[in-house]
């Protein structure tokens, strides 16, 4: 996802493209229909993460297949340097922008990942990362696995809006808001409504393992996202830096827990996030330099979260191993 600044000194996230939604029902130009698109993420990124993780619980590696970025990127938008000849190897191109480009000749908005790229034309489809998780519970559910968890249960979606709301403002999008502030007051309304909503989600998690109901939902894919590079990236590089999250025992138990938990851990590469953030930022980091902490292995501790019960896929089941392709580096 891509960060803009506003002509203030505050930062202001610049809209997605293109906000088409792939949908099952008719109302939109673009069916849900296997092998149709490619999902173009990066591991760096926390609201691709967010898309990486609904895919696996749900199971769509089948019908959906996944392109993946690397953590760094320029002008020209992120880059499949990771890739053998720098190129995507389903789409065939370099820079994602290129996809945009088929779509929307001249296009001179953001380029964000995640991004749904319809394989045949080569032409991306959306950015829509607020709804493109929602959809793939909602649109795709003909093709969810066996056992897949209902990540947007029909009965709880007003709450996990709502709180998706409140951690969106204030933790996913209020670390970006202190790090990229250009004033000293814009950067102290954002940390002190961070760690605010930070302390309240400590409160909410102290008696109960998951934000709503008993198990798994999106609005814990979605906070989760932005615990985990918290202490590799926000709490420093972003001067978020009231608490490490490991200073902070509920979220960082919950964090944990998730991390251990198949589909979230499983998505997640540390020095991808650092190389990209460091990288990538020359403004907050103009060296370059990145930094070789924190030992990641704390997110392999006990956390004892299990005493409040909850089931975390509720009556589904885990899901299986990430394909060859698209695992992550065992912390060792």
């Amino acid at each position: 996802m891509a960060a803009t600044q506003s002509r203030t000194d505050a930062f202001e996230r610049e809209p997605v493209a293109l906000t088409e939604r792939i949908t099952s029902d008719g109302s939109s130009h673009w069916p849900a229909e296997p092998g149709r698109y490619r999902l173009v993420v990066a591991r760096a990124c926390p609201w691709a993460n967010r898309s990486v993780i609904v895919r696996r619980l749900l199971g769509l590696e089948p019908v959906l297949s996944m392109g993946i970025a690397g953590p760094l990127h320029d002008e020209r938008s992120w880059r499949f340097h990771n890739d053998p000849d720098n190129r995507d190897p389903v789409l065939g191109i370099e820079y994602l922008r290129e996809a945009y480009e088929k779509a929307h000749p001249g296009f001179d908005a953001g380029v964000t990942v995640p991004t749904v790229v319809e394989i045949a034309s080569g032409k991306a489809v959306t950015n829509n990362f607020q709804c493109l998780t929602l959809d793939f519970s909602t649109q795709w559910r003909a093709y969810h696995r066996e056992g897949a968890p209902d990540l947007y249960p029909e009965q709880h979606r007003a709450e996990i809006d709502e709180i998706n709301e409140a951690v969106y403002d204030d933790v996913n999008n209020g670390v970006y808001k202190a790090g990229f502030a250009k004033g000293q007051g814009s950067y102290e309304k954002a940390y002190r409504a961070l760690f605010t909503r930070l302390d309240r989600l400590s409160e909410r998690l102290a008696t109960r393992r998951y934000l709503v109901g008993d198990t798994i939902t999106e609005a814990d894919v979605r906070l989760w996202t932005t615990l985990v590079r918290f202490d590799a990236v926000y709490h420093g590089h972003f001067k978020c830096n009231r608490q490490k999250l490991a200073e902070m025992p509920v979220l960082w138990a919950y964090a944990r827990d998730l991390f251990q938990t198949p589909g979230f851990g499983d998505t997640i590469d540390f020095e991808q996030i650092k190389q990209h953030y460091y990288g990538v930022h020359a403004e907050i980091n103009p060296t370059g330099i990145v930094p070789l902490g924190p030992d990641p292995r704390g997110w392999l501790t006990a956390h004892g979260r299990e005493e409040l019960g909850g089931r975390p896929f509720g009556d589904g089941t885990p899901p299986g191993p990430p394909p060859e392709a698209e695992r992550v580096p065992a912390i060792a």
